[in-house]
């Protein structure tokens, strides 16, 4: 993600920071000198939602690991103003895997509140409620007050919440996955616009939340759609065909020929109809910059990536373009390039048969 710097990696899942939380933190620093004018209280107030962001942290590597228990790695975890956000590689294919990844994080938070809670009930360390607040009060009590808000907040049915994925994930296993989704998408969405009704009369924080949900419902939908009817087709059947391969050998004023010439942005290198390499646009400008225009090909191409068998389905050819920061795959047949698979083209080939399909309900049976 971008403007986000790495603060450190467990597990093997690496731990994002993004520049904005530093604005969260001098908000919070900033608010609490006004409301107190001591260094004290600026201090708790920033150890406070230092905490808090702790308890979110592992709320996501709850979802994380409970994920890897299924063979799914998550990329990374990424800690923003509104909270963390998980980028696994997929989303389990069971519903009960996807249920149990969902209730993980939650789960969490339920266990830091009780843990909490036993240590204020042996200390004896209680105070009233109404003594509480963001700034004032025990430490641990507001922590576990507020750890057992984002357990029953994230179980909102406000899907792409944790919430919503719950229901989502009992949908599954009594509907297609797709109906499921659209279903559980359309709930989040009503929940988003009672969030953005509550907003504007009580908290205008819940605003950003409205738009979250909103916008990752749809997503969401959208994404399950394409998965639908992608499922089961062979990549054969949308890969690309015609494009034009480079030699290792090739300049990089042959590149740039090839790419005034047509609308080919990418391309593969090949040598005895082997993929060797992958040269991208974006890193043809970079080494035009630097080098000269008769440099080979060969200096310039990206020599790690991914390929697909042509005897797969499209649908795994997705997952391996979505997990790659690199846009095209190309597709072999016992080690030789016979064509290429990238997001435009998919998403083409996904329009084209959203177009078909109520021709083909109408046609009548042979």
């Amino acid at each position: 993600m971008k403007w986000s710097v790495r603060i450190g990696t467990f597990a093997g899942i690496a731990v994002d920071m993004h520049a904005t939380f530093l604005l969260l933190i001098a908000w919070v620093a900033l608010s609490h000198w006004l409301e107190g004018d001591n260094l004290s209280v600026v201090l708790d107030g920033v150890a406070f939602i230092l905490a808090l962001f702790g308890c979110v942290l592992l709320h996501e590597f709850g979802h994380a690991l409970t994920a890897q228990r299924f063979g799914i790695r998550t990329r990374d975890i990424t800690l923003l103003p509104i909270g963390g956000v998980s980028r696994l590689e997929r989303m389990p294919e069971e519903p009960l895997q996807e249920l149990w990844v969902a209730l993980a994080g939650p789960a969490v938070n339920v266990v830091i509140a009780g843990v909490l809670y036993a240590g204020l009930h042996l200390a004896g360390a209680w105070q009233p409620i109404e003594q509480l607040g963001m700034i004032k009060g025990s430490f641990a009590e507001r922590l576990m007050l507020v750890n057992g808000f984002l357990a029953a907040f994230n179980l909102l049915p406000a899907f792409p919440m944790d919430g919503g994925r719950v229901v989502r994930a009992l949908l599954a296993t009594r509907m297609d996955y797709a109906r499921a989704t659209r279903a559980a998408a359309s709930l989040g969405q009503a929940m988003a616009l009672l969030f953005a009704f509550a907003g504007f009369f009580a908290n205008p924080f819940l605003l950003f939340i409205a738009l979250f949900v909103w916008i990752g419902a749809g997503q969401e939908a959208g994404l399950a759609q394409v998965r639908s009817v992608i499922s089961g087709i062979p990549v054969t059947r949308a890969m690309l065909t015609n494009f034009v391969p480079l030699a290792p050998g090739d300049s990089l004023a042959r590149a740039v020929e090839l790419i005034l010439a047509g609308s080919q942005q990418d391309f593969p290198v090949v040598e005895n109809r082997r993929v060797v390499g992958i040269l991208l646009r974006s890193d043809l400008v970079v080494a035009l910059a630097q080098r000269d225009q008769s440099s080979p090909v060969s200096e310039v191409m990206r020599r790690g990536f991914q390929t697909v068998e042509a005897t797969e389905m499209l649908e795994s050819a997705l997952s391996r373009l979505t997990e790659s920061d690199c846009p095209m795959l190309p597709v072999t047949r016992d080690g030789d390039l016979v064509g290429l698979v990238t997001m435009e083209n998919v998403g083409e080939f996904v329009m084209i048969q959203a177009a078909l399909k109520p021709r083909r309900q109408l046609a009548p049976a042979a």
